[in-house]
């Protein structure tokens, strides 16, 4: 054959991925139906759906080069393989982003109708969604673009309704008034686990409370507080009963108090005395369940004081505070002020605003049955953790899980299929629109408002993508063979997986666990945008190629471990490309009047054997990496057999062989050597640098040659 003309000029990947990419997308080939040859055995993943709400970040570009190096290499060892790629519309998350697109424009998501806000939204979040595919796809990624699905399609709001119904017949769904996690800025509670909490310092106040002394960081909250809470064993107060009441001073004026008896009260802390107040506080809530207590809301959804507060209504509780403070010192009630109370503070994870709590009526799932089948799972080893951390956290999660809130105060998402009496606050879950009147009291209902928590459908993703029950690739490729993602979202997503995937289907929605940390900067700083220091995964690959950075995001990125994202670690990895470009001009260029196919191998020397041996073995060894998940290693070891091995001796001492003096045998047995050596090389590499591989695997000579993607490991 002919060297290339392209192989005298260094490599440039800007030549070469965009006509590669079209190439593999018009084979057909990432659709597991239309794979070459006999394929018995099936592999897939569920690509985690990225928020359609703006651009990739690093760490999406780690997902997709691990999925990526998974699905090729047993797409390449005859597999089935499925790789179904997806998006998620990303309920608050998306709203949040399209609020501040709305702030800058000089807009409020306050002055629009559900509705209005419904269709900008869609309209943002569909273009959003179009150009992330195409960064997706500019990252190698050989998904099975004809079934892409995205979390608001019809069938996945479809099944995700028709799970919501079978929670409740199964006795796990309800709606109650419960104490939830409420932002005032957004305008929507939260579950626990969308908690940040942050740790500071703030004063402590402690009052006169009658003849107790109390303590509170909050005094904004104590309009409503007429319940004394103490433990049942605490002698200093056994003179007290349960259920007495006392006339105390207190904010506004006297009220009268009642004692209670509950082992909340914690002799330890304090006097040993508080007071409660239900609507603002979990804790408390759970102490005026348990006594039958009455309580009031003291602070409005935005973050005011209501009229309970006199002359405090209307103000924001941080204004409101020292001013309440200054009351009660003048009255005589303050005892003292702690300055240095250290303690956690709820923080809405989008806008770091302290979270308020509120008693609301919310949609709650009973999770404890559902964790108890995932329990069994992890622990049979049905469900298997790479990294045995990741395991723990797993098992200790779900032994202490609490009930989850899924609904959201927020238009964008899959709306509640259910209906709300206006009397007397009963839900009703309502898949046909068919209630018109309440079960409970026969009252006029609405439709509720409320849309589910994100999480809620994504935690449904595997079985709704595939088509549950009767789609062909559910029946063919469920449980899926692995689950890659981000450590971070193990309980928000992974978990959630496991449970709903075992309860709607019967059986767990993947066999093994992949947990990748998080990707830095250069320094180990987490990327943001305040900083300045994001490193967008397209920046990059202009610079060094997408091999480069799919190999730097690779080579000693040990499973669920943070790692920094060096440019100059990608650059390396250019050079590497740079490298094997060399080798195949070097080896092409000397093969060529070479007939491989021709070439009697039982002619090989000893020497040239023994080599090949030796590859055999470390390509046995590669696979065995890979087949275990242990792609950091897999990566380091073929990236140093192509320099070291290949290039520095393999190459080197052949040469003498390649020369015009040497013998016609001795010039055949190098040729065959070098050029198996650099099949078999392109067919370890593609999995991790596609882009070259097949570009490179273009002029091999080669009988009946496919696709590098498709030719067998």
């Amino acid at each position: 054959m002919a060297i290339n003309e392209k192989y005298t000029k260094p490599y440039d990947p800007s030549l070469y991925e965009k006509d590669i990419y079209a190439a593999w997308e018009a084979s057909g080939y990432f659709n597991p139906d239309h794979l070459p040859g006999e394929r018995s055995e099936n592999f897939s993943i569920i690509m985690p759906p990225p928020n359609a709400n703006g651009s990739l970040h690093a760490g999406h570009a780690l997902f997709v080069t691990i999925q990526d190096i998974l699905i090729r290499f047993h797409r390449m060892q005859g597999k089935k393989v499925l790789w179904q790629p997806g998006a998620d519309h990303a309920g608050f998350e998306t709203q949040v982003v399209y609020e501040k697109k709305l702030q800058k424009e000089g807009r409020s998501r306050f002055d629009m109708t559900r509705e209005e806000l419904y269709d900008e939204i869609l309209a943002f979040t569909m273009e959003n969604k179009s150009f992330m595919e195409g960064q997706i796809r500019d990252l190698g990624a050989s998904c099975d673009w004809s079934r892409q699905t995205f979390t608001l399609d019809d069938k996945v709001v479809a099944q995700v309704k028709k799970t919501f119904a079978q929670l409740q017949s199964d006795d796990l769904l309800y709606r109650g008034l419960r104490s939830v996690n409420w932002c005032p800025k957004h305008q929507t509670a939260f579950s626990n686990l969308e908690i940040q909490h942050n740790e500071r310092k703030d004063k402590f106040y402690y009052f006169q409370y009658g003849p107790f002394v109390i303590g509170t960081a909050r005094p904004e909250t104590k309009f409503g507080d007429k319940y004394v809470v103490m433990h049942p064993e605490d002698a200093r107060y056994s003179e007290y009963t349960h259920g007495q009441e006392i006339e105390v001073e207190w904010i506004n004026g006297p009220i009268t108090a009642t004692i209670i008896k509950d082992e909340a009260g914690d002799p330890e802390m304090g006097s040993g005395v508080m007071t409660i107040t239900p609507w603002h506080s979990g804790i408390d809530f759970e102490i005026a369940q348990r006594h039958d207590l009455t309580y009031e809301q003291i602070i409005d959804e935005r973050g005011k004081l209501m009229s309970i507060a006199q002359e405090f209504e209307g103000m924001p509780i941080m204004e409101a505070r020292a001013k309440i403070v200054e009351k009660l010192d003048a009255k005589g009630l303050l005892v003292k002020v702690d300055d240095q109370y250290e303690h956690s503070v709820p923080m809405c994870y989008k806008c770091t605003r302290e979270l308020e709590p509120q008693l609301k009526q919310q949609w709650f799932i009973t999770m404890k049955p559902l964790a108890e089948k995932a329990l069994a799972a992890i622990d049979s080893d049905c469900v298997h953790f790479v990294t045995d951390q990741h395991k723990k956290i797993a098992l200790h999660w779900l032994n202490s899980i609490e009930d989850w809130n899924i609904s959201r105060q927020i238009a964008w998402g899959i709306p509640i299929p259910a209906k709300i009496c206006t009397d007397c606050d009963h839900g009703m879950v309502d898949l046909a629109d068919a209630i018109t009147t309440c079960e409970k009291c026969s009252g006029p209902v609405v439709q509720d408002p409320d849309t589910f928590d994100t999480w809620f459908s994504s935690g449904q993703w595997p079985f709704t993508t595939l088509n549950f029950p009767e789609g062909s690739e559910y029946k063919d490729f469920y449980p899926t063979s692995v689950m890659e993602t981000g450590a971070d979202i193990l309980m928000f997503w992974v978990l959630r997986m496991i449970m709903l995937g075992i309860y709607v289907t019967g059986d767990v929605p993947f066999k093994d666990v992949y947990l990748h940390g998080l990707v830095r900067d250069k320094k180990g700083q987490k990327m943001s945008k305040s900083k300045g220091n994001v490193t967008a995964p397209s920046e990059v690959a202009d610079v060094y190629g997408t091999d480069a950075l799919r190999m730097g995001l690779t080579v000693g990125n040990t499973p669920g471990t943070n790692m920094n994202l060096d440019p100059q670690k990608i650059g390396a990895y250019k050079k590497f490309a740079n490298k094997l470009w060399n080798i195949s001009r070097f080896i092409y260029t000397n093969v060529e009047t070479f007939d491989i196919a021709s070439y009697d191998t039982e002619a090989l020397s000893p020497a040239s054997q023994k080599i090949l041996q030796d590859f055999h073995v470390i390509k046995t060894d590669i696979a065995d990496d890979l087949q275990h998940y242990r792609i950091h290693l897999a990566s380091e070891k073929i990236y140093h057999y192509i320099w070291h091995t290949l290039a520095d001796e393999i190459i080197e001492s052949s040469k003498a062989s390649l020369d015009d003096s040497a013998t016609t045998d001795a010039r055949q047995d190098a040729q065959y050597l070098l050029l198996t050596l650099l099949g078999e090389s392109l067919r370890l590499l593609h999995p991790f640098m596609p882009f070259i591989t097949e570009e490179i695997w273009k002029d091999f000579p080669s009988e009946d040659k496919d696709l590098l993607m498709v030719t067998r490991w």
